[in-house]
Formats: structure tokens, C-alpha cells, sequence
């Protein structure tokens, strides 16, 4: 190709080909979605799957618990979640029944719940009692738990006019038969144990763990039984301004303490399945990947709405109207998690690390990037160990005397 003019045309003809080749390239790049840069990043156990189960609680809890071993140099341990959900299920049905039936029996609860059973009764590791069949995979719980509340609610009714002495005795074979039989005892790296002795060898001290929230319709900085269906226990929550609420949060993480999460997962801007949750000015409607037991929905092919896979603006919360949500039930307790870092996305905005329970199937294999503006408007509740509080808020809820 030796003629000029056709060598010109063949440069212009390249030069037009390779710029809409890199036109397009830069558009797949800029459309990409979310970009996140991990400012920290703490230590947690492997993701799980809570499966069909109601037991976010308990999951999420312990995770928190188990990086707690993991700070305090224990190593990692896996506990048994199951083990937990069984003995509040027989706190459950005696109170329950004291109560003539006048409160929640359901598979939920509330992180205050296990670290009170692992002070009480102790804990056990998963490989000791995985709360299901030999035969079994996945946490399958929706026949279980009706068939608990159809037992404990035959009992109340009481036809023979007194209660009889052995319906706890009933009770319990029941969990015996969905969950199996807890062991007296069992073997640990060539140890023998109880429950309440291995609870005692992990070391950790469960009054340290304390629950925060931050709602208008209690005082700032007083204590409260905070009205939730699931706190059936009647657990108590310190109450901060959400500001605070926010900065024991950063400050927690930033020294080295993961954060136990309680929030609402039924807004549309949370995606397990992008992997993101989100606050957007503009309201994502139609569009759900939560099934109607708070887990993914299975097999879902709707096409995820762009405000999930691109930065955007995101409204600004307060408490006002976190109040106003809580009080007309738009935020109710649905979901349990474990934040375990903060990061930020190509925009300079801060999101939370947060491990879910939903096994690892969705881009950031079990994890979520939740937006602050998402934590501000649907926190229900934190579980934080209390010497990671800044030392002013300690001071204002009573924890370290003025």
C-alpha cells in the first residue's frame, strides 16, 4: 500500500476503529458497577448458610462471637448455632406458657439471647451438635417451628383442666427429634467437656457484650426494654443519639472490634444478589430478591435495577425519621448480620463490610457492602463488646462512672 492518500485512508479508517473499540471498552468499565476499596478489614470465620431458618439471631451472633476468639487469639473455633437455638426454644416454651400465650413464639430472637444462654448453659462446637440429621444438609425449620407452636399452644388450652407435670418432658423430645439430643458431654482436641466448661476454656466474658440502639421514644443515654416481637427475653438496649450510634460503630471497627448488626431487609435497596445495600433518593420500586422467609429468592431472574449497580445520591437520615419508620412498622426486625469492616467505593462514599448467613452465592461470596446511609436508616440494634465504646459515651451510659 504505497499510494499516500490510501494509506491516510487506511490510518483513519484504524484510527475510527480502535477509538470506538476503546470507547466501548471504557463504557463496559464505567458501567461496571461498584468498585470498593477496603479501608479495614477484620478477622471472621467462614460465611454459613442459615438456610430456611429463622435463625439470623443466632448465626449472626455468634459469628460476632467468633471473632471475638479470634481477636482475643483463640484461634478459630466454630460454635453451634443450633445448640443456642435449641436452648432458647425451651425458654422460650416455659415462659411462653407462663404466659398463657400472651406473646411471640416464633424461630426468631435477639442477640441478647445468645450470649445469655452461653453465660447460662454454655456452648458447644458445630461438629458436637449441627442440630440436624445425619442425612441432612440445610437448616430446613418452617415444619419445626410450627409444630413447636401447635405443642406449647395445646398446652395452654389445657382440656384437662391443670397442666400436665411431663408437657416440658414432651417438649423437648420434640426438639430431640428435629434438632437431636444435646451430649452431656464430649470430646475437644483430646479434652473432655460440658457445655458450660468449654464456654468457660474459650475465655471470653459474656457480661462485656452490651446492646445499643438509637430511638426518640426513650431518652438518649437510659436503658430500655425496646418494644421488638422477638425480644420475647425482655433485653434491655442503650439508647445514643444516631450520630453516636454511628461513631461507636466506626470506632469499634477502626480499633480492632466487629459489630453484631440487627436491621430491615425488606427494603428494595437491599440485594443479597448484587451484594449491596442501599439508600437511594429516588425509590427503588417493584424489585425484590428477598424471598418471604428473609432469604434469597431461589431462582430469581429479574433484572437487577440499575440504582443496585451504580453509585448514586442517597437520602440523608435522621432520627426523625428513622422514628417515623419504626413507629408505622416501614422498619421492622428482620435480619441479623456481622460487620466486620468499613470500606469505601469509587466516590469517596463509606460503606460496611458485613458477613450474612445466606451461604456465599452472590459477587462478594456471602458478603454485602452496605452504604451508611443504609445503617443510619434501618439499624434496629447493635451488639458491641463494650470496651470498644469511645470513652465519652461509656461515660454517658453509666458504663465507666463520671
Amino acid at each position: 500500500m504505497k499510494n499516500p492518500v490510501a494509506i491516510r485512508l487506511f490510518l483513519l479508517m484504524v484510527s475510527a476503529v480502535l477509538s470506538q473499540t476503546v470507547h466501548k471498552i471504557s463504557a463496559q468499565v464505567s458501567s461496571n458497577g461498584y468498585q470498593f476499596e477496603i479501608i479495614k478489614k477484620l478477622a471472621a470465620t467462614p460465611v454459613k448458610n442459615q438456610s430456611r431458618s429463622s435463625t439470623c439471631w443466632s448465626f449472626s451472633t455468634l459469628s460476632f462471637i467468633e471473632s471475638e476468639l479470634l481477636r482475643t487469639g483463640k484461634g478459630e473455633t466454630d460454635l453451634s448455632e443450633m445448640f443456642v437455638v435449641r436452648q432458647v426454644y425451651m425458654e422460650k416454651a416455659a415462659k411462653y406458657v407462663l404466659m398463657h400465650g400472651k406473646m411471640n413464639f416464633s424461630g426468631g430472637s435477639e442477640a441478647n439471647d445468645v450470649t445469655r444462654i452461653i453465660k447460662r448453659t454454655g456452648i458447644v462446637p458445630e461438629d458436637v451438635y449441627p442440630g440436624m440429621k445425619a442425612d441432612e444438609k440445610m437448616h430446613i425449620h418452617g415444619e419445626m417451628d410450627e409444630v413447636l407452636k401447635a405443642c406449647v399452644d395445646a398446652v395452654i388450652r389445657n382440656k384437662d383442666g391443670e397442666l400436665s407435670p411431663v408437657w416440658f418432658d414432651g417438649f423437648c423430645k420434640l426438639l430431640d427429634a428435629y434438632l437431636g439430643e444435646v451430649p452431656d458431654t464430649f470430646a475437644c482436641s483430646d479434652k473432655e467437656y460440658t457445655p458450660a466448661s468449654f464456654a468457660e476454656e474459650l475465655g471470653l466474658n459474656m457480661n462485656d457484650y452490651i446492646i445499643l440502639t438509637s430511638f426518640t421514644h426513650h431518652p438518649f443515654y437510659s436503658d430500655f426494654i425496646i418494644e421488638l416481637p422477638d425480644n420475647w427475653s425482655w433485653g434491655k438496649v442503650y439508647n445514643l443519639p444516631l450520630d453516636e450510634l454511628v461513631q461507636v460503630i466506626d470506632s469499634s471497627i477502626m480499633n480492632g472490634y466487629t459489630v453484631q448488626w440487627a436491621t430491615d431487609n425488606t427494603e428494595n435497596g437491599f440485594s443479597f444478589k448484587s451484594g449491596v445495600a442501599i439508600n437511594p433518593v429516588n425509590d427503588i420500586e417493584g424489585y425484590s430478591d428477598i424471598s418471604d422467609n428473609s432469604n434469597p429468592a431461589p431462582g430469581k431472574e429479574d433484572v437487577v435495577p440499575a440504582a443496585l449497580n451504580h453509585p448514586g445520591r442517597e437520602k440523608q437520615v435522621n432520627e426523625t425519621i428513622r422514628q417515623e419508620e419504626f413507629e408505622n412498622y416501614s422498619t421492622t426486625d428482620d435480619h441479623g448480620m456481622h460487620i466486620t469492616g468499613i470500606a469505601r467505593d469509587q466516590t469517596g462514599k463509606k460503606f460496611y463490610y458485613v458477613k450474612n448467613s445466606w451461604g456465599t452465592g452472590n459477587p462478594y461470596h456471602g458478603y454485602m457492602y452496605v452504604s451508611e446511609s443504609y445503617l443510619r436508616f434501618k439499624t434496629i440494634t447493635i451488639m458491641v463488646n463494650k470496651h470498644a465504646l469511645p470513652e465519652h459515651i461509656s461515660m454517658k451510659i453509666n458504663l465507666i462512672k463520671k
